[in-house]
């Protein structure tokens, strides 16, 4: 193992004082900056008061495949590169994870700064379940795609989110409340930003309420799991099978996760049942 070291390095999505400290070493020492656009990374570093003679590479999607060779080379050379991505988490919807394929196949040394993604924080601020969730990148500009991607996630058993922009907002809910009528949506937008807002409801509702709204800024969509029809199921044996193999914290946290139930209302029958097995 070399000690050459490739740093993915997490930068703020919006308020400056999410830098860490550590990213700010890391940002600062670096030979070689990797980034998706470099124009903002060089803003962003100014306004950080990093400066300093660097080597910025311009590594996006449409020239990773032969960007992330030079960027092998340069570690080879011994210089430090951090990649970092316009905002947020690298490689989070964005490029990087051929070059980090590579540097593992080469023994090259692949370590994180973790900080700020604009997924987290929405599922954080979207108030929908956190236990299980999918992200599935940017939603498909065109209409059929659009349709066909909704189509084939709207059964998944977990909580969906979704880089969207602002200007195709409007289609992407029209297509939600087509494929997912009764299921809330929170556009989560600007993320510790100035402006900073989270609106949720029904796709039908949102759109009424942002019929004469002009939406800006960075959007997260988050969409909560498909409502499983509960009328059927036979609660107090569902509780009894969970106590026989688990804890009543843990039974209550499977059934509640599972049939999607109000966690109170079932660990109060849970404890009349346990009471009563005494």
């Amino acid at each position: 193992m070399t000690n050459t070291v490739l740093y993915i390095v997490a930068t703020p999505i919006g308020n400056l004082g999410d830098i860490s400290q550590r990213a700010r070493d890391i940002l600062e020492k670096a030979d070689v900056i990797a980034a998706e656009d470099t124009r903002v990374t060089k803003k962003l570093l100014t306004l950080l008061g990093i400066f300093g003679k660097k080597i910025f590479v311009k590594y996006e999607d449409h020239s990773e495949n032969e960007k992330y060779h030079e960027i092998i080379d340069i570690l080879n050379e011994g210089k430090i590169v951090a990649l970092v991505s316009d905002a947020g988490s690298p490689l989070i919807s964005d490029p990087g994870y051929k070059l980090v394929r590579e540097c593992r196949k080469q023994n090259i040394n692949v370590t994180t700064i973790p900080g700020c993604c604009a997924v987290i924080s929405a599922l954080q601020l979207s108030g929908l379940p956190t236990n299980r969730f999918m992200f599935a990148g940017f939603i498909p500009n065109k209409d059929k795609a659009r349709n066909d991607l909704l189509n084939e996630l709207k059964n998944i058993n977990t909580t969906l989110v979704f880089y969207e922009t602002a200007i195709r907002l409007s289609k992407t809910l029209k297509a939600i409340e087509n494929i997912m009528p009764n299921r809330e949506v929170a556009i989560v937008r600007e993320i510790t930003k100035l402006y900073e807002e989270c609106i949720s409801g029904l796709a039908s509702d949102l759109l009424e309420k942002l019929e004469n709204t002009s939406v800006k800024g960075e959007i997260v969509l988050v969409i909560e799991p498909p409502k499983q029809d509960n009328s059927n199921i036979d609660l107090d044996e569902i509780i009894k099978t969970e106590l026989k193999d688990n804890t009543l914290k843990q039974a209550v946290k499977n059934i509640t996760e599972k049939y999607n139930l109000k966690r109170n209302e079932v660990y109060e029958r849970a404890i009349q049942i346990k009471n009563n097995s005494l």
